[in-house]
């Protein structure tokens, strides 16, 4: 069974830092494109950034040069490193591989 599991959210000053991890079990991750999206309340889910099948990264216009996104394939999960956060960044933040999510880990930004 195909199982995500976002972790690494919290609350977090303006201009602060967080890694987001996203642990995938059942299947590895490499060879497929794997995504992070993210959901901020009353708004429709996004896209932030995605490794794809040959180990490409791409963001969205919104987080280059802000966010950074890396696999970690030994323990078969995927990092999302944020730095200069903004209060437009929080949102639930969630893992997508094929047709699996994860249930998310939220991210707060606010003094």
């Amino acid at each position: 069974q195909v199982q995500l599991v976002e972790s690494g959210g919290g609350l977090v000053q303006p201009g602060g830092s967080l890694r987001l991890t996203c642990a995938v079990s059942g299947i590895l991750f490499w060879g497929s494109t794997i995504s992070w999206y993210r959901q901020a309340p009353g708004k429709e889910r996004e896209f932030v950034a995605r490794i794809d099948g040959r180990g490409k990264v791409g963001y969205a216009d919104f987080v280059k040069g802000r966010f950074t996104m890396s696999g970690d394939y030994r323990n078969n999960a995927v990092l999302l490193q944020m730095n200069n956060l903004i209060p437009e960044d929080t949102a639930v933040y969630y893992c997508k591989l094929m047709d699996y999510w994860g249930k998310g880990t939220l991210v707060t930004v606010a003094s």
